[in-house]
């Protein structure tokens, strides 16, 4: 069965800029969903900012093995009870890939728990992009580095929390460094930021940008059922102990009610 992917995008300078629309006339979303439909184990579909509930409704999570997020210009835009929604979906298990400027979208400062600020510089420099470790699923296929002539700058320090594994570290023609790959879990749901993707850049055209965002993809589905329970604390009544228990001492709380959150 393939794995479903539903990339997400703002789709906002591909309508109010010139530039933006001639590298991607169909948007910027449908470029990515075209790279990941290369792959014939991924099945992918696309949401955007303008659909009601941001395309991102209950039903469509639920059907939605991994998440990639695209947004830029927009960010305040996206409803905080949506942005709860899918924070919620990685918790149980659905995977997330950050692309570029998501680094400060609402969900993903709401997984990191951190600003997620950066230095940055747009003067379509050279990156290159180093494999941190060539053994990791994200990376096969690629060698020991991806090239790209024309990035937006990304520079150190970049607040996030650390990472669980750093996959790229790059480089800039200005000199600066980027951890440009990272992953996290939270809950259930393995979470992977990659930094290239300027809207103004053939990035998301580039054939190796491609095959790491495919590779993500395959290494952010998690197989098992949803943890539809994460978000629960139950009060486990004495009765109900694996081992025989009696109460003892005095109690905050009564039988069956809920704790305080």
């Amino acid at each position: 069965m393939p794995v479903r992917a539903l990339v997400w995008g703002e789709n906002v300078h591909e309508h109010t800029n010139e530039i933006v629309r001639g590298v991607y006339p169909d948007g910027m979303h449908e470029a990515i969903a075209t790279g990941l439909r290369g792959d014939p184990g991924i099945l992918a579909e696309t949401a955007t900012l303008q659909e009601p509930e941001h395309g991102l409704t209950e039903a469509r999570l639920a059907a939605t093995d991994v998440l990639l997020w695209w947004g830029h210009a927009a960010h305040s835009q996206v409803a905080d009870e949506v942005v709860e929604r899918v924070a919620n979906h990685v918790h149980q298990g659905m995977g997330l890939i950050v692309l570029h400027s998501g680094h400060f979208s609402k969900i993903f400062r709401r997984l990191m728990g951190t600003p997620c600020s950066l230095k940055w510089r747009e003067a379509g420099e050279r990156e290159r992009l180093w494999v941190v470790n060539p053994n990791h699923p994200i990376v096969q296929g690629i060698g020991d580095r991806l090239d790209l002539p024309n990035e937006e700058m990304y520079g150190e320090p970049f607040a996030i929390p650390e990472p669980m594994e750093t996959v790229f570290m790059s480089w800039f023609e200005g000199g600066e460094v980027f951890r440009s790959g990272a992953t996290w879990q939270r809950g259930g749901g393995r979470i992977f930021y990659f930094r290239p993707g300027h809207e103004t850049y053939p990035t998301y055209h580039n054939q190796q940008v491609r095959t790491v965002l495919r590779n993500a993809v395959k290494w952010a589905h998690n197989p098992a059922p949803r943890w539809k329970l994460v978000e629960e604390a139950p009060n486990v009544p004495v009765e109900s102990a694996p081992e025989k228990l009696e109460t003892k001492g005095p109690r905050l709380h009564h039988a069956g009610q809920a704790g305080y959150r």
